[in-house]
């Protein structure tokens, strides 16, 4: 690995956008595995910064003692409890590699039995008034080998966070795809952002959209999430100027490709010479990672939790020379251990009354994901109709486009690409063409047209191999990711494959849609069994030439006649005597 100090942050700006600050060759470095020398550190940095420099680094959960004594931790940490590289300049340049990197089977420290175990004895906790909520958190393990920035690559890609940050201090890689931040200052105002309240992202966009519904109104979430909300302005308060503290946004739901996520804002403005030390004391740890009361529920969470948190759940950020101050949550964070390759992952919730062992595992489980989760690079697609000028079910596609767009969290503006399609359809106003519209996270639209040959029909097609995996997401959106459908063998001579769940369901074609005739009526497969909501689909259902129905494989057996559709080739004629 290498072995070069480098610290690369990628935070959100007040605007949202990305700003990169990329730090290397420290004039030198501040860090202790001692709590008493955290402040005496901490004041070295803001003296630093004071100087001219810019401060980067972290501060590990286990140097909360150092803020407020009766603050109980695992005594065990192997990390510096400080570390900060003082620096003469930024780069705004992110950190790439497209390098090789192995990572192994990732191992939970905690046992599901050990697990309820904790459940019952916080829910003890919180009946004899300890403790409120108990933020309780776990550790996943695995070695590591190759290239830890291309994993840090494919950590982004797989949270899409507005908070991550690459540390490589020497002995120690920390990846950190965090999407929370902890605090903002900047001038007088101090911005926190606490993040509580999580459910998994829906396949579909309508089944999407029912979970972020479910979570706003979830008054679980919503408890959790106040009490941090509270907890905050009380910490805040204590830096605060008087009546400052306010609540600009209570229960956003965010998106990532996992997770649908509850965030509040709490804001302030500080007092008159409110230092970094001031703040740490004041607001250190974050409380969306301890729970409340802070004090008595840390000493629940560290007769409990087994190992240290170290890095997770501290504070990763840096310092400019005009005292603006940035910091993240470090959760969905990977730390390296350089020396053993050992990578460990801390993973956790909120634990109140009201929670199951088996609701908190599986949550637990999803924040989990995005480390096996390989989201690749690739672009939304649609492919329309041109005929002598003019698109078919044009309004359909866009709309499709759009929906797509906001689940993968893409900005896209509809007026743009339909008058990028209409001023493309003036080069193209004889004879049928297959327009090809590709549309990227960057806002960059591309259109090619190619002419339009039949094939002879009917098109020779096969049944696939073994079932489509109903999880994928890929399977309900229109991208050039088509890994899941490449993965199927097809036979020499055969158009297309049908594709099949794991109920022996009938889903769809790799390039359309599938309709069986059945006892004179005309039926296609419902989007829940896992399939692409083509346009010509929804057309035909809505004008009631199609209907929905459950469709099985053995159906095959007794269907009257069958059917590829899509919007470009419309009916295509099926013959599955080949099979």
């Amino acid at each position: 690995m290498n072995k070069e100090i480098i610290l690369s942050f990628e935070f959100a700006s007040s605007t949202g956008e990305i700003c990169p600050h990329t730090f290397t060759n420290p004039v030198r470095v501040i860090s202790t595995n001692a709590v008493e020398e955290v402040i005496p550190c901490l004041r070295m940095v803001q003296d630093a910064v004071e100087e001219g420099y810019y401060a980067a680094g972290y501060l590990a959960y286990e140097s909360a003692p150092a803020f407020n004594e009766k603050f109980k931790v695992n005594p065990n940490n192997k990390m510096p409890l400080l570390w900060f590289g003082i620096f003469k300049e930024v780069s705004e340049k992110s950190v790439e590699s497209d390098g090789y990197y192995q990572v192994g089977p990732w191992n939970i420290s905690t046992p599901k039995d050990e697990y309820s175990k904790s459940i019952k004895t916080i829910k003890k906790a919180i009946k004899n008034g300890v403790t409120y909520q108990t933020n309780y958190t776990t550790r996943l393990y695995s070695k590591f080998q190759g290239d830890d920035v291309a994993f840090f690559e494919k950590l982004k890609r797989a949270q899409t966070s507005n908070y991550s940050a690459y540390l490589n201090i020497g002995d120690y890689q920390i990846l950190s795809a965090s999407p929370e931040l902890f605090f903002h200052m900047k001038d007088e105002t101090i911005t926190t952002r606490p993040m509580k309240g999580t459910i998994n992202r829906g396949k579909t966009v309508e089944e999407d959209k029912e979970n972020a519904k479910w979570l706003y109104k979830s008054e679980k979430n919503r408890a959790e999430n106040i009490m941090i909300v509270d907890l905050l302005r009380n910490d805040l308060s204590v830096i605060a100027q008087p009546t400052s503290v306010h609540v600009p946004k209570l229960f956003e739901i965010e998106q990532y490709p996992t997770v649908h996520q509850m965030t509040s804002t709490v804001q302030a403005k500080v007092k008159k010479q409110t230092d970094l030390v001031d703040v740490f004391r004041a607001i250190f740890p974050c409380g969306s990672i301890t729970g409340a009361p802070k004090i008595s529920t840390m000493e629940v969470i560290s007769e409990l939790e087994t190992t240290p948190r170290e890095v997770y759940c501290g504070a990763i950020g840096f310092i400019t020379p005009e005292k603006e101050a940035m910091f993240n949550v470090p959760i969905r964070t990977v730390v390296i251990e350089g020396k053993t390759g050992v990578a460990t992952y801390g993973v956790g919730g909120g634990i109140t009354w009201d929670s199951t062992t088996k609701g908190e595992y599986h949550e637990m489980l999803d924040k989990a994901r995005l480390l096996e989760e390989e989201r690749p690079n690739f672009q939304l697609l649609e492919s329309l109709l041109l005929e002598d000028g003019e698109y078919f079910l044009l309004e359909e596609h866009i709309h499709r486009l759009s929906n797509s767009a906001n689940y993968f969290g893409i900005p896209m503006n509809k007026e743009k690409v339909k008058t990028a399609l209409l001023s493309f359809a003036k080069s193209y106003e004889n004879g049928p063409y297959k327009v090809r519209l590709l549309f990227s996270k960057k806002e960059k639209i591309e259109l090619e047209a190619k002419s339009i040959t039949d094939p002879d029909v009917p098109v020779k097609v096969m049944l696939a191999n073994e079932p489509i995996d109903l999880e994928n997401p890929f399977y309900y959106h229109k991208t050039t990711n088509r890994t899941m459908y490449q993965c199927f063998e097809k036979k020499e001579g055969i158009y297309d494959l049908l594709l099949w769940n794991k109920n022996r369901e009938l889903t769809e074609f790799t390039i359309g849609n599938v309709v069986l005739k059945i006892d004179g009526k005309l039926w296609t497969p419902p989007i829940k069994c896992g399939l692409l909501a083509g346009t010509y689909r929804q057309f035909l259902i809505t004008t009631g030439k199609i209907r929905e129905k459950v469709l099985y494989v053995e159906d095959l057996d007794r269907h009257e006649g069958i059917w590829l559709i899509n919007s470009v080739r419309k009916w295509l004629p099926v013959d599955f005597s080949t099979t």
